[in-house]
């Protein structure tokens, strides 16, 4: 399936690549999303009558999110749960808990911007967990999580 990209997305392309990607992905995840459009005649002059507000869009983007990353970057945040003698949580933290702490501590953050390469934190420490705001923007957060007495 051909489509045309309406934004970058990671990994696939620019804001106005013709890509060939799988029926599934195209149909299920890209259209719906409104990342993409099928590259036909129609949708390709339309696309071109509304690529620079598009690119606009993008751009304006792009610096909000750089924004909100200088504000944010090397931020820090403590979670307290539970665990046993040895450190090991009796839970786990995922990206809705450092979602949700961050939040509170006055850095508003989405689930889907977190990501947890590892999986969720089962240990009590401190670690460096990657945040992307934008396909351009990404950057590192300090989680401390401490045992709940």
């Amino acid at each position: 399936m051909d489509v045309i990209l309406l934004e970058k997305v990671r990994n696939l392309g620019n804001l106005g690549d013709q890509v060939k990607v799988r029926a599934g992905f195209g149909r299920n995840y890209l259209i719906p999303q409104g990342k993409a459009v099928i590259a036909n005649e129609k949708n390709k002059a339309a696309f071109e009558a509304r690529r620079a507000e598009l690119e606009m869009h993008q751009a304006d983007a792009l610096g909000k999110a750089r924004a909100r990353a200088e504000k944010m970057g090397g931020a820090t945040v403590q979670i307290l749960a539970k665990a046993g003698e040895e450190g090991k949580l009796f839970g786990s933290i995922g990206t809705a808990d450092i979602a949700e702490a961050m939040t509170q501590a006055g850095f508003p953050l989405e689930r889907a911007e977190i990501h947890l390469p590892a999986g969720p934190l089962k240990q009590i420490g401190d670690f460096e967990i990657p945040v992307s705001l934008h396909t351009e923007v990404n950057f590192n957060i300090h989680v401390s999580v401490v045992a709940e007495k």
